[in-house]
């Protein structure tokens, strides 16, 4: 068999997942310290698993409608409401198998051969190889450390074409932590009005921020048309392996979205989705007390960083750290490969979040202080043994 000729010319293209690589790596040192995976060392609630097994003792184990339980999407429309001041109905939401199934579904309805998608870099690493392989051309636009890692509405300004068919808005970011404030969102708006280009708003981190107020892109003027806003419960409510998430957007966008969605996927877990209907409903409680954790881990990792001599942004948003690992003389992918096998702590390249990434690299605090202060120590150590080179 001649593979080759075989795969498709995009698949071939694809890179391997850079979060992926060390993981597995890692996974392959027992004394390894990862820091690697965007995933919250937290339980899920208890209410959510307790409503999980109660659907499973009543018989609650056939499929639902593709779209979704309509309590569930019900509970959506009401969330995003007194979250972000939205109204969606029942009907302009589809519960998708995680978040990236959404971003899937969104780029593969609306892009054809040709057509341009804007990426702010760094990214999370989907949106660039979903765009490739639907024939689309990624754009991307790099977001700057003197700014923030914030997009600004000049850049997009520039970047857009007659091709353009989707700006992606994935804020607040992974891997940087970056957030969009209420006058980049609006300046963003004021250049988008009026043309044919839709919003792709990634707000997996939504509920998770730090000294400001999560705004929608979707809730300025004359954007709710045009935006498709994704959202999901693995980040906020600890479900990352229940693969749950969610797409809200104009009616006639999600239709088409809900057509590819039932010919490849058929419809979300039912289990996760029942437990989902609870998450929305009973456990603000538990996302606040997560994400009061979370910003005693991102202010010890900032500070201690800093106080490495790797100049550090605060971030604003998610569970990372974006270190500027420059002083070192490394690349970002030669100093992640080394401190891996010379100090077994694992975290990645910014480059594997685009090419705007080098001289970066991610770090998660979605792990313990413990866990954090020892990767910390080894990471000092590391510094110190390569000062001077």
């Amino acid at each position: 068999m001649d593979y080759e000729t075989l795969i498709s010319e995009n698949t071939r293209k694809m890179r391997p997942s850079g979060i992926r690589k060390f993981f597995d790596l890692a996974a392959e040192m027992p004394e390894c310290i990862s820091l690697g995976v965007g995933e919250p060392d937290f339980p899920t609630p208890w209410d959510i698993r307790d409503a999980a097994i109660h659907s499973l003792e009543i018989g609650h184990t056939k499929y639902t409608a593709n779209s979704g339980l309509k309590e569930l999407r019900t509970g959506i429309g009401e969330y995003v409401g007194r979250k972000y001041g939205l109204s969606y109905n029942e009907e302009e939401i589809i519960v998708t198998v995680g978040g990236s199934e959404a971003i899937d579904l969104a780029i593969r309805a609306l892009i054809e051969p040709g057509d341009e998608v804007i990426i702010p870099e760094p990214c999370y690493v989907s949106y660039d190889p979903i765009t490739t392989l639907t024939g689309g051309v990624p754009v991307p636009v790099p977001c700057l450390e003197e700014n923030e890692f914030r997009i600004t509405a000049e850049q997009i300004r520039a970047a857009l074409t007659p091709r353009t068919k989707i700006l992606v808005l994935g804020f607040p970011n992974n891997p940087t932590g970056a957030a969009l404030r209420h006058e980049d969102l609006e300046a963003i708006a004021e250049v988008l009005r009026g043309t044919n280009v839709t919003v792709l708003s990634d707000e997996i981190y939504a509920e998770l921020v730090y000294g400001i107020k999560h705004e929608s892109i979707a809730a300025f003027e004359g954007m709710r048309e045009r935006t498709v806003l994704v959202g999901g419960f693995s980040k906020t409510f600890s479900m990352t392996g229940w693969r749950l998430g969610y797409a809200c957007g104009p009616l006639v966008l999600i239709k088409a979205m809900l057509k590819i969605h039932q010919s490849c996927i058929m419809a979300a877990p039912t289990t996760s989705q029942y437990a989902a209907i609870t998450a929305l409903r009973d456990c603000d409680d538990d996302v606040e007390e997560m994400r009061k954790q979370y910003d005693l881990r991102r202010k010890y990792c900032v500070r201690k960083l800093n106080e490495m001599g790797l100049k550090t942004f605060e971030p604003k948003g998610a569970f990372y750290v974006f270190p500027n690992i420059t002083s070192s003389g490394m690349s970002s992918e030669e100093f992640c490969e080394k401190l891996l096998q010379e100090k077994h702590v694992a975290i990645v390249p910014g480059t594997a979040f685009g090419a705007a990434g080098e001289g970066f690299a991610r770090i998660s605090y979605a792990y313990s202080l413990d866990h954090l202060r020892e990767a910390f120590k080894r990471i000092r150590e590391f510094l110190e043994e390569h000062k001077g080179e």
